[in-house]
């Protein structure tokens, strides 16, 4: 048997929660460590891909492989278990059968299927139950996206913006390429990795020609790609639809205005084109987030021009911003989100600054809008 050194079983388990970071969507990250009475590991885990084991069920066999047993133990999950027969069984239930005396647990699970039925199931079979309130708060913000889906019916939305330290994006002609260095632009990527979807609009796929995918980090997964398309110009040469096949990724893409040849060649390499027209007639953006929403997406990765980041920011439908500052001075160009005029300082959009870091000679700034921390 293990003993921990420095960290706590609970400590453990959100350690091994952030393991499934890039790995568990459209699931929660969830760790779990399984101990005897005087401390020693007996078992741990995390969740992995969607279809295979929770967090409960790989501690579980991890203890079975060490060769011990867990009758009595104290299972410490940094989410409820689950309760519901989805793509996996009921972690409750295998918990219940292992015969665990005690299971630690830190936030309550928001989906409707479980909440608060896990923990029922787990009392209702003797299973001494107690709350990590410290636990929960971690765990809800290395979940946002899975409980913004799940409470909001939305995914929780966040703008990666490069430029200058003068809030310029590009150059007046459109050049962009690259305002940051190349640390920056990896670390960028580690970001996309973590999201269920990337969005961006038909200017960035007209004018850059991106692939937006993961290539300059090492990730299990290549997240979905989300193109606003209005009048449905995205063109079938374009970069994004050349991804290795071995990175299987799906392409949503959104239009207000149908054209039928052009939906049936987007189509035909393998996109989903939905046609969603708003009032304005471009495409209907509050409805796109509950559209993803119920294709699973957690967190939205946006990568835009500033016209795009603009309406998205004016519709209120950003829930934070990162952003990549580097040091130079650029002038006159494009800014970071085309909105406004405001007519008062009081109508500033408000947000709080957290985790600022030096990314190779750039400023990375996670800034939260004020009023987000919902959950």
């Amino acid at each position: 048997m293990t003993l921990l050194d420095s960290l706590s079983p609970m400590q453990r388990a959100l350690e091994l929660a952030r393991q499934s970071l890039w790995l568990s969507q459209p699931n929660p990250r969830v760790g779990c460590v399984i101990t005897a009475a005087d401390g020693a590991v007996l078992g741990e885990g995390h969740t992995q891909r969607a279809g295979q084991a929770h967090a409960e069920i790989m501690a579980l066999r991890d203890a079975q492989a060490r060769g011990h047993n867990v009758h009595g133990a104290t299972a410490y999950v940094t989410l409820e278990p689950c309760a519901h027969h989805g793509r996996t069984g009921p972690c409750c239930e295998a918990l219940v059968q292992a015969a665990i005396g005690r299971v630690v647990v830190g936030a309550r699970d928001p989906n409707p299927l479980v909440a608060g039925q896990g923990l029922e199931r787990l009392k209702a079979a003797g299973v001494q139950i107690e709350h990590d309130a410290q636990a929960a708060a971690v765990s809800r913000e290395l979940n946002l996206g899975f409980f913004s889906r799940m409470q909001r019916q939305t995914p929780w939305v966040r703008m990666k913006i490069a430029a200058s330290v003068d809030g310029q994006t590009a150059l007046e002609n459109g050049q962009s390429q690259w305002i940051t260095g190349p640390e920056a632009r990896a670390d960028g990527h580690a970001w996309r990795a973590r999201a269920c979807a990337v969005l961006t609009g038909i200017g960035t796929v007209l004018e850059d020609d991106p692939l937006l995918d993961t290539r300059l980090v090492q990730a299990p997964r290549t997240p979905h790609l989300v193109i606003v398309d209005s009048r449905l110009e995205t063109p079938v040469t374009a970069k994004l639809f050349q991804i290795q096949p071995d990175t299987p990724r799906q392409i949503w893409i959104y239009a207000a205005v149908d054209h039928p040849e052009r939906r049936a060649a987007l189509e035909a390499l393998g996109a989903s084109v939905t046609l969603l027209p708003g009032p304005s007639g471009k495409v209907d953006l509050p409805a796109l987030l509950r559209d993803l929403a119920r294709r699973e997406v957690n967190e939205l990765h946006v990568e835009a021009g500033h016209k795009l980041n603009g309406s998205l920011v004016r519709a209120g439908l950003v829930d934070e911003f990162l952003l990549y500052l580097a040091p130079k001075l650029i002038g006159q160009g494009r800014g970071m989100a085309q909105f406004g005029p405001l007519h008062q300082l009081s109508e500033a959009l408000h947000l709080n600054f957290a985790e600022p870091s030096l990314i190779g000679p750039d400023l990375r700034i996670l800034a939260r809008v004020t009023g987000r921390d919902l959950f």
